[in-house]
């Protein structure tokens, strides 16, 4: 999510974002919301993204319901941007969150991350001089039919398989 944020940024003002830390949706911590102001002018005020992350099932059933009742009533969705994981922290607990992955062990591997992440001279893909390449050789540019055709997929409505 963190870097879809950047790359959308880039994407929307030209511009890096620079070293923001999304800490407000950091965590292991169930449900959290933030916003992001991309600062582009749309009606004389910056665009705000805003953003919610959500782990485990009962903190995405609060998330969904939060939007859920917004549409029935009539407003905003609340969120532009949802980020969904089934298990506690993400994927940071590792492959099927195997038995013995403490909080501990949670926050370490995330402390590594976010500081590998900091060091980091590519942070976004678009920077990165091999997808360049692909893009550049093969799919033409990002958002081209191309692209769209190869690396996005469609929601196909399937019988519930009940055996």
């Amino acid at each position: 999510m963190e870097s879809a944020l950047r790359s959308g940024y880039h994407m929307v003002t030209k511009k890096e974002l620079g070293n923001v830390h999304f800490t407000a949706v950091r965590g292991l911590e169930g449900g959290k919301v933030a916003e992001v102001d991309f600062g582009v002018p749309v009606g004389g005020h910056g665009t705000k993204i805003r953003i919610a992350v959500a782990h485990q099932m009962g903190n995405i059933a609060e998330v969904l319901d939060t939007i859920r009742d917004a549409r029935e009533a009539g407003q905003e969705v609340p969120y532009h941007f949802v980020e969904v994981m089934a298990c506690r922290g993400g994927c940071i607990g590792g492959g099927g969150q195997p038995h013995g992955c403490t909080d501990e062990v949670r926050q370490q591997r995330t402390a590594g991350i976010y500081t590998d992440d900091e060091k980091s001279t590519l942070r976004c893909s678009y920077q990165n001089p091999h997808i360049s390449e692909v893009y550049k050789e093969f799919l033409t540019e990002p958002g081209s039919h191309k692209a769209h055709e190869l690396l996005h997929t469609e929601y196909i409505a399937r019988d519930l398989y009940t055996k």
